[in-house]
C-alpha cells in the first residue's frame, strides 16, 4: 500500500469524534473511554490520513464476540496484529480512514501511545523534526511496510524522549 502523507487538517479531529460516537454504540457497557492518538491527533503534524483511536475496555476477551458486528459496520478484523492483548480493527479497506486499537484498560501499551501524543502536542519543534523525517522517508520508501520500518528507530527515540519529559513534567 502506498504511503499517503498529508498536511494536518482539523477534519481529523472531527472524524475522530464522529467515529467515537459510532464505537460507543457498538461497544456499549464494555467501553471505558476512547482516545485519539498518533500524528492525526497532533496539530501541525504531517500524517497518513488514517485516524488512530484507542478504545479502552473492561475485558479484552469479550471484544472477540463483536467481530461479526464490527465486520457488518465496515471494519476489517486484524486480531492482535503483533501486540498481544490488543484487538485491531481497520476501516476503509484500501483507502483506510481509521485504525481502532482496542485494549483492556490496564494494558501497558496505552500509556506509551498517549505519552508520545502529549509530548508532541507540547513540543512543536519535535513535530517539525518528525515532519521532516517523514517527508524524507516517504520519498525513499513510498510503500507503507518499508516506510514504517525505516521510521521505527526514530519513533523509538521519540518514545524515550516522551517518557523522560513525562517523568520531569510530573514533578
Amino acid at each position: 500500500m502506498d504511503v499517503r502523507l498529508t498536511d494536518y487538517t482539523d477534519l481529523w479531529a472531527h472524524s475522530f469524534t464522529e467515529e467515537a460516537k459510532r464505537l460507543q454504540s457498538l461497544f456499549g457497557d464494555e467501553l471505558i473511554r476512547i482516545e485519539h492518538f498518533g500524528s492525526t491527533a497532533v496539530p501541525g503534524s504531517k500524517a497518513k490520513p488514517v485516524v488512530d483511536m484507542i478504545v479502552l475496555v473492561q475485558d479484552i476477551n469479550r471484544i472477540d464476540l463483536l467481530n461479526d458486528t464490527m465486520k457488518f459496520h465496515g471494519y476489517d478484523i486484524a486480531g492482535e496484529w503483533g501486540i498481544p492483548g490488543r484487538r485491531l480493527f481497520r476501516k476503509g479497506w484500501d483507502k483506510r480512514s481509521h485504525h481502532i486499537h482496542v485494549y483492556q484498560s490496564d494494558h501497558p501499551e496505552v500509556d506509551r501511545h498517549l505519552l508520545v501524543r502529549d509530548f508532541l502536542r507540547a513540543h512543536p519543534k519535535e513535530v517539525d523534526a518528525y515532519n521532516q523525517l517523514k517527508v524524507g522517508l516517504v520519498a525513499l520508501y513510498p510503500q507503507t511496510k518499508e516506510y514504517s520500518k525505516a521510521k521505527k528507530p526514530y519513533v523509538q527515540a521519540l518514545e524515550r524522549r516522551a517518557l523522560i519529559w513525562a517523568k520531569d513534567h510530573s514533578k
